[in-house]
Formats: C-alpha cells, structure tokens, sequence
C-alpha cells in the first residue's frame, strides 16, 4: 500500500472504501479486516503517538500451507504450496530516527538501533535478528534504510506449520519495501530478503519455500532448481466438495532447531559422495548403482532421506498435472503418498529417541481413522511437531473436527481458505 495519512485510512475505512481489498484478503467478509485496519491504526497511535495527520503504510503477508514436496526446497527442488487466510499486518511510519521500533500485539517493544547492518551472535534467533537482517538485505540491493515504526497483529497460528516465521519475514520485507523502495521489490526479491535473514541472522537454516508461498499468494508450484530464480508459477486452488484444515497435536516447535538442521546435513552427507552441493544435482540412477557405499559412508537415515526427496520432486509434477486435469482423487492420493513418505523414509514426525511423546504421530494416526480412506493427511511443514494438514469431505467436516476435539483438545482443528 502506498503512503497515506493516518485520518485518511481511517475515513476511507469507515466509507467502505477499503472493503473490497479486505474482502479479497479475508476470502470473503470484509468485517474481520476492517476490525484488524481499526485494530492497528488505534494499537500505532497508542505505542507510537502521532497524530491524524502522520503518513502510514498498511501491509499485510499470509501464512502459508506445503501441499506437497515436503524439506525439497533446500535441495533445490519442487514444491506445491498456498498462502492462507491468515496472516501478519502491520501499520508502519519512518520515525526520523536511525532505529527500528517493532511492537508485535501482545509482546514486548523490539527496538534495533541501525549502527551496524551485519549480523549480531547476541540477537541470535531472536526478532531482533529478523528486522536487522531484512533491512541489511533491502540495504544491500541499493536502498537508505533508517528508523521506523511498526505496530503488528497477527492471526497465524504460532508452531501450526503455517510458517508464520516467513510470514513475519515477508510482512518486514513489505515495509521496507514501501518505505524505503517505492513498492518496487518484486515477490521472489523479498522471499530471498526473507529466507537470507533467516539463514544468516537469526540462524536457523531453511529453504525458500516458505517465504515465496508467502510473498506470492495464492497456489503455487515453484521449482527452486535455481534458487536465484525460482520458476513460480499460480493454479487453480479449487477443489470441490472438500475442505483444507489443520490440526494442532499440541506439541511444540521449540528446540527443535537441530532436527531439522539434521534433515540437510543427512542430505549433505549423500551429495559429497556425489561432488554435489545438494540433492537436486545428484543422479538419481547413480545414486542406486552406488547405494551399498552411499549406505556405509553417509548412513541409512541419510540414504532413507534422500529416496524421499527424489521421489517427492516427481509426486510434486503429478500433483500439478492432476490438478489441472481436474483429477482430485489422483490429487489426494498423491498427498496421502507424500504424507507417508515423510513419515516412513523423511523421517521427520517424531523427533529422533522420542519413545513416549510422539504427539504429532498420534494426531496424524487420529486423522487416517476420522477420514477412513477418505480426503487426505499429512505432515503438514517442518516436521516433528506442529501439526498435521487434512482435506476433509466438506459433509464430514463438523464430525471430523468434533471426534478429534475429544481425542486431543478444544480448537485443535482449524479451517483454512487459499487466500
């Protein structure tokens, strides 16, 4: 969104005018955004001061769900994803000063002074790391960054697999973008923005998947075979007579870093025999012939990871190919196909030793038995915690989300529309 004052939101917010923006980001009613608009215009002058009169910009960036080609991305792979209907927004205004002011709804004030652009051990996996990163990154593709305000609120459910951290990634890209950039970075600029200050700040290593879902909204196939310039490309989202959820096993995503650094080192491991840097460049049928000494030297977890991703680049291909042939039980049989393999051969539903909680394969184990052959399940993100996806026949749906309420907690289930 362009710059407007802060008086002027709220009169085109009051006349309606915004309904039409907002009913295309809530998929549907306008109600709930023009109560988020009012939200954060109210939570920026109350944090921040400023007056009627004070220039704002308001961005929004969705949550994002895999459908399928679960951990390929960092293999520079294939991937089948969508944004949600829920999401991060932010209204944001320079402040004239050289430091950053970040109030997330509900936490404590961030506040990154701007006297250095490189990395800091001490914000290590910390919001702080975020907003320093992606402004380095808006920095170094030629912009003059300074000080602003940002007050943010967010509907993403936290540890749910919606990535809300490439969401609130995506959404401080959006504000450097309009504040310092004239909205001109592009979708893929402030993924990578993105991705690279989650890399390098705040230290967790991840693919682009995330936060390309994210940036360009919608259904997207994306094929990260060069992550420079990924090949993106939007589907049809419809598939009718079924309904996307997500279900909540209850347990968390905390200290869960080094199993997922764990998945590309696995991977790592096979591609050195290789003289590649990851899976993708790595022939598959090569990989067969020398599968003994891929298994002696790189272990068996790591060969069990790789036949997962191999066959996941080609699940993803025939998942596009069913969806735009209209096939929808080809469709959910490919996603049921992906779950198992991340559970058989990925590896990534419990965490590793985990004996006595194994909180997601129980929900996912849940889920097969409520749908009974049919829609689909599986892991939905990460891995290891978190939650699983399901489509469910939409006349299913009320029993489906009933009978797992009982079984695991209150609001675990959780419908979601492509946004």
């Amino acid at each position: 969104m362009t710059m407007h004052n802060l008086g002027e939101v709220r009169t085109a917010l009051a006349a309606g005018e915004l309904d039409k923006a907002l009913a295309r980001l809530m998929c549907g009613d306008p109600a709930p955004g023009r109560q988020r608009v009012s939200q954060l215009l109210d939570g920026f002058q109350r944090t921040f001061g400023g007056g009627e009169d004070t220039p704002v910009t308001l961005c929004s960036a969705p949550g994002r769900t895999e459908i399928c080609g679960n951990h390929t991305d960092h293999q520079h792979g294939r991937v089948l994803a969508a944004a949600v209907n829920l999401d991060f927004s932010a209204c944001a205004a320079p402040n004239g000063t050289n430091t950053i002011r970040f109030q997330s709804e509900g936490w404590p004030l961030v506040e990154v002074e701007l006297d250095t652009l490189d990395p800091k051990e001490e914000e290590k996996e910390s919001t702080a790391a975020l907003v320093r990163g992606v402004a380095a990154g808006i920095a170094a593709r030629g912009f003059r960054v300074s000080g602003f305000d940002a007050y943010v609120a967010s509907d993403v459910l936290s540890g749910s697999g919606l990535s809300s951290s490439a969401a609130f990634e995506v959404l401080l890209g959006r504000i450097g973008s309009a504040l310092f950039a004239g909205g001109s970075l592009t979708p893929v600029e402030i993924a990578q923005m993105a991705q690279w200050a989650e890399n390098v700040y705040f230290g967790k290593p991840c693919g682009l998947m995330d936060q390309l879902a994210s940036s360009t909204g919608g259904l997207v196939f994306m094929d990260f075979r060069d992550p420079a310039a990924p090949e993106v490309r939007r589907l049809n989202a419809a598939l009718p007579g079924y309904v996307l959820c997500i279900v909540d096993s209850g347990a968390d995503h905390a200290d869960l870093t080094a199993q997922y650094a764990a998945i590309p080192r696995d991977l790592k491991a096979v591609c050195r025999l290789f003289d590649a840097e990851v899976l993708r460049q790595v022939d598959e049928d090569a990989f067969y012939r020398r599968l003994p000494e891929v298994r002696r030297l790189a272990g068996d977890r790591a060969v069990l990871r790789a036949i997962h991703v191999f066959d996941e680049n080609r699940r993803v291909l025939a998942q596009v190919r069913a969806l735009e042939s209209g096939d929808v039980p080809g469709f959910l049989s490919l996603i049921n196909a992906s779950g198992a393999s991340s559970w058989e051969y990925l590896q990534n539903i419990a965490p590793a030793g985990a004996a006595e909680h194994q909180a997601l394969a129980v929900t996912l184990a849940l889920c097969r038995r409520m749908l009974r052959g049919q829609g689909a399940v599986r892991v939905h993100g990460g891995g290891f915690a978190g939650t699983a996806l399901c489509i469910v026949p939409e006349e299913k749906l009320s029993a489906f989300c009933r009978e797992l309420e009982t079984h695991l907690a209150p609001g675990c289930c959780h419908r979601l529309q492509i946004r």
